[in-house]
């Protein structure tokens, strides 16, 4: 929601009698201009200002990193501040208290978190999906082809904790292919199992397509059918108590248009 600033003092023409005619067209349409002006799109012109505090999943870090650089450079005076991590988490920390202006959520059953407790303003609206992909260590040694190769009692597999919709997706993948496995250890968001590869402290990871390819060479990405029952809708949505919501919606309908889009889905994306 656009908030305009409120005007304290109004627009009031004195016509005397000599001469009405003209002067109180003249007065008039300054008025009338005075008070489109006030209504203005304040996201319009330079007009933001001030710090944008953006709560978002993980997986988005490299994106919206990328999306918050555009923002600045096209609203000098503002700075986006981000804080990334597991979206259960970040839904903690707004219901809790937290101040924040935007909430990107990896999953529409942690955005509830936000809604339910009356914390979003307006309806949440998925702006990506993201499916999943195995990280191996480069060259994939140790030849996984499938969801199923990771049931391989002598691999080291990492998973997202179930909380996390990382993980959640993670579970549904293996429950479409009815296919058990107990994991080294469950992490706290998606960037902590990959890390976990990169490592080399685990062998495997089960994490998102945009997770490897944002890691470049130090993982391999390896597809599996059944990611496609598992497929995660993210949505966004400005805070109610956002401190600067004018800058903070911005900021959204950046992440929502065709330069927001091209961004997230050349990090492999999907539309949604």
């Amino acid at each position: 929601m656009t908030r305009s600033a409120r005007r304290t003092g109004g627009c009031r023409p004195t016509l005397r009698m000599a001469g009405a005619g003209a002067a109180a067209l003249l007065a008039l349409t300054a008025c009338s201009d005075s008070d489109s002006d006030a209504g203005s799109d304040p996201g319009k012109g330079g007009e933001l200002s001030g710090e944008v505090t953006v709560f978002a999943a993980a997986s988005l870090t490299e994106s919206f990193e990328k999306l918050g650089a555009q923002f600045e450079k096209d609203h000098p005076g503002t700075k986006v501040t981000f804080s990334f991590g597991g979206s259960d988490a970040l839904a903690a920390s707004i219901t809790g208290g937290a101040p924040a202006d935007v909430f990107a959520s990896a999953s529409p059953t942690t955005m509830e978190i936000v809604t339910d407790a009356g914390a979003a303003a307006g309806t949440p609206e998925t702006f990506v999906r993201n499916r999943l992909e195995i990280a191996t260590l480069p060259g994939n040694p140790d030849g996984i082809a499938s969801l199923k190769d990771l049931t391989d009692p002598d691999l080291k597999v990492v998973l997202c904790d179930e909380t996390v919709p990382c993980g959640s997706a993670a579970q549904k993948a293996l429950d479409a292919g009815a296919l058990k496995l107990t994991p080294v250890s469950y992490e706290e968001d998606v960037k902590s199992a990959l890390t976990k590869v990169v490592l080399k402290e685990a062998d495997a990871a089960v994490v998102y397509k945009t997770d490897v390819r944002a890691a470049g060479g130090t993982v391999e990405g390896v597809d599996f059918p059944e990611s496609a029952d598992a497929i995660n809708d993210y949505p966004i949505t400005l805070l109610e108590e956002a401190p600067n919501a004018a800058a903070a919606e911005a900021f959204v309908e950046l992440v929502r248009s065709a330069a927001g889009q091209k961004v997230l889905t050349e990090a492999g994306f999907l539309k949604p």
